[in-house]
């Protein structure tokens, strides 16, 4: 299919935009030839993004502090003013501290779950009354993991944070099917190079040799799956998430026998 065509001059929200996914998200849609709004905490690499994008008629930046309800309501009411509505809006700004249960104080959880979780519900809330509001048949994508389906050691709240989303993602489906709005979750696979998680170069090296197709995720292997979700193609598509990560979420390679291969 040719998504070019099929989603040109849509009106897309792009949460988290700065990212190592954010980037790849955003370089997807401008290449269909959508026109975006672009939003992160970092005002400065904001900037040098859009400067570096093209944003499309229309398309703006605007600088946003998800775990402030305040500053979601703002982005809401800029989307608003601008375009009316959105027809594309993909949550995918989120936090991945490392942390044991024992030692995470009250204020580090409830962070977690003010981005990852929280923020998604009020800005399709917001975005999805606009969409009611103009008529327009939407799309929202929620950037899941799989850490929603394995738990994890050390990071147990991004977990349950994306456990919940998953689920917000079915609530949300289930409720804005009468509208024409579909609601979506992606799970994209292990992509090191986060300034915000840095991880070493063994850690990349032990986590990929464990992935059943061998690889990290790319930039391609992410705009494939999220430009099929927000297109026509997948127009019977709603309350599914979208597991693009190599196999990394159904189980590991590693063994522990001497025998360690099929022959």
């Amino acid at each position: 299919m040719d998504f070019a065509q099929d989603l040109r001059g849509k009106r897309v929200v792009v949460t988290g935009a700065c990212g190592v996914i954010g980037r790849w998200i955003v370089a997807s849609f401008a290449g269909a030839g959508a026109r975006l709004c672009l939003t992160d905490g970092h005002a400065a690499a904001l900037a040098e993004l859009a400067a570096a994008t093209d944003l499309g008629e229309g398309g703006f930046t605007q600088v946003a502090d998800l775990g402030d309800a305040a500053s979601i309501t703002a982005l809401a009411e800029a989307v608003g003013a601008r375009w009316g509505a959105a027809d594309v809006l993909v949550n995918n700004a989120g936090v991945y501290p490392s942390g044991f249960l024992l030692d995470i104080d009250a204020a580090e959880w409830d962070r977690v779950m003010g981005i990852n979780l929280r923020a998604p519900f009020l800005l399709t809330r917001a975005l999805a009354r606009q969409m009611v509001d103009q008529g327009v048949k939407g799309n929202i994508i929620n950037i899941s993991s799989g850490a929603a389906r394995k738990m994890r050691r050390s990071v147990v709240p991004y977990c349950v944070s994306k456990t919940a989303l998953d689920r917000l993602t079915k609530g949300f489906a289930l409720e804005l099917a009468e509208y024409g709005i579909r609601v979506n979750a992606l799970e994209p696979g292990f992509a090191p190079g986060s300034s915000a998680s840095p991880l070493t170069a063994a850690h990349v090296a032990a986590t990929t040799a464990n992935i059943p197709l061998g690889r990290g995720t790319s930039a391609e292997d992410i705009g494939n799956a999220l430009l099929y979700l927000a297109s026509s193609a997948a127009a019977y598509v709603t309350g599914a998430t979208l597991s693009v990560d190599g196999g990394n979420s159904i189980g590991t390679l590693a063994v522990y026998q001497d025998k360690k291969s099929a022959l």
